[in-house]
């Protein structure tokens, strides 16, 4: 091999990879699937004085309304069941309600909620830092929301097996 061709068979080994990852990024071949079954919360929300609660690693919220009417003591008791359904990663997580500071109720904590954003039939996937990180909608079907819960728990623990300092 002469030098010429020994020269360009190296710059071709550079430019083609990245004239392929400009395709890939122009025409907008890149996969569209995530492995979370929770969406992402946006616009980023975090919240503030979240220390004070003394929180786990991770926290499960729900936005409690001042009057809790029938559905709203069925998400309580599903998140409970999820909560259970945990098993030994129990220890890293806590069930928190989000709202005006109410009467205590067993199982959670509460935190008086400033934000305004936070819809009440939604479950929030909150690390230690007060950052929401998921949120995942329930619906009156219990079956469905039944679906929802282990999506949450398959999200849950994924990062509860990444997570170092846990």
């Amino acid at each position: 091999m002469n030098n010429k061709k020994l020269i360009s068979l190296f710059v071709i080994s550079f430019i083609l990879p990245l004239a392929l990852a400009m395709l890939v990024l122009k025409l907008d071949w890149l996969p569209g699937n995530t492995v979370n079954n929770g969406k992402f919360l946006t616009p980023e929300v975090k919240l503030s004085e979240w220390a004070d609660i003394d929180p786990k690693p991770w926290s499960i919220g729900l936005v409690a309304d001042e009057s809790c009417t029938e559905i709203c003591s069925a998400y309580r008791d599903q998140v409970k069941k999820l909560y259970i359904a945990l098993g030994k990663n129990q220890s890293k997580v806590e069930l928190v309600l989000l709202g005006e500071k109410g009467p205590a109720v067993e199982g959670f904590k509460n935190y008086a909620l400033a934000n305004d954003n936070l819809k009440p039939e939604v479950l929030y996937l909150i690390d230690h830092m007060g950052l929401i990180v998921f949120y995942y909608p329930l619906v009156s079907d219990l079956h469905r929301n039944q679906l929802t819960a282990k999506g949450l728990i398959k999200d849950l623990k994924k990062l509860l097996n990444y997570a170092r300092s846990a």
